[in-house]
């Protein structure tokens, strides 16, 4: 197994081993360590099924819950990211964000594998929030230090919400599902120890962060505004592109993330587990 870091602020690839296949528990270390590392790890070249997806995602975790978007027919743990050639619905997910992180116990990470890409665009943007964190001025994170955010769904997923009713009607092709159960709110530590890694990052942004705890939503808001332009600038960035048979992981502790566009007139369509907050296959 060789694994090549990108050069950008993080992210590898990884070459030299065969997901179509179950891996020994050496190659899953081996990947664990390199995902711990890098925080998102490119698999090119894997004519994966949805069975080798799912084996794949349980050497990590167990799966984790995905609320408000339907799985695929005929499974239970992965979601199509998808978008028709003709549709005109707003980008989904064209917002940097931590998946989930409204939920109590965040997922720990997630895969996404290509099968149907288009020839330009559809790139996905993530943000190394080690480093952000690091390399942040200390009177900001002397601002951030032992708050609490709130997080919550509603923004996106209750009914009158980006991906609410309205946004259905509209002819979006993925299968969302909005719901008042997006009102609920759940706090997390702004600044937060890597469970794994004991290495600090900032957890999520204003994406599902409706605001700060024990701070008026005024001066909340301005806290994470100045926040979030400094945890997504481009020196904290790898601009990932896409290829069919392509499985990408990342470490939602570890990373922001975004989709974007640019490929107007081109299906695209992508599979997608999700890594839950606990033990995997091989008790880690």
């Amino acid at each position: 197994m060789i694994v090549t870091p990108t050069g950008q602020a993080c992210g590898a690839s990884v070459t030299g081993v065969d997901l179509t296949q179950p891996l020994d528990p050496h190659s899953v270390d081996n990947i664990r360590k390199a995902w711990l590392r890098h925080h998102v790890l490119v698999f090119p070249d894997q004519p994966m099924s949805d069975d080798d997806l799912e084996r794949f995602t349980l050497y990590f975790g167990p799966f984790g819950e995905d609320p408000f978007i339907a799985p695929i027919r005929g499974r239970e743990h992965i979601i199509a990211v998808k978008r028709e050639a003709d549709e005109t619905c707003p980008l989904f997910a064209e917002a940097w964000h931590s998946d989930w992180s409204f939920q109590e116990n965040p997922p720990a990470g997630t895969c996404l594998f290509g099968i149907t890409m288009p020839p330009t665009g559809g790139n996905t943007l993530f943000a190394n929030q080690h480093r952000a964190l690091e390399e942040m001025p200390a009177p900001l994170r002397s601002q951030l230090e032992g708050k609490m955010a709130i997080h919550s769904a509603k923004v996106a997923y209750a009914p009158e919400g980006i991906h609410g009713d309205a946004d259905q009607a509209g002819g979006r092709s993925m299968d969302i599902r909005p719901s008042r159960e997006a009102d609920a709110s759940q706090l997390h530590p702004i600044i937060r120890a890597h469970p794994e890694t004991g290495r600090p990052a900032i957890f999520s942004t204003v994406g599902y962060i409706a605001g700060i705890d024990g701070m008026t939503n005024e001066d909340g808001r301005a806290l994470l505004s100045e926040l979030y332009l400094w945890q997504t600038r481009p020196e904290f960035q790898y601009r990932h592109v896409w290829q069919p048979n392509m499985l990408v992981m990342w470490d939602n502790r570890s990373v922001l993330h975004m989709a974007t566009g640019g490929y107007e007139g081109h299906e695209r369509l992508l599979h997608r587990t999700t890594i839950g907050a606990g033990k995997s296959a091989f008790g880690q």
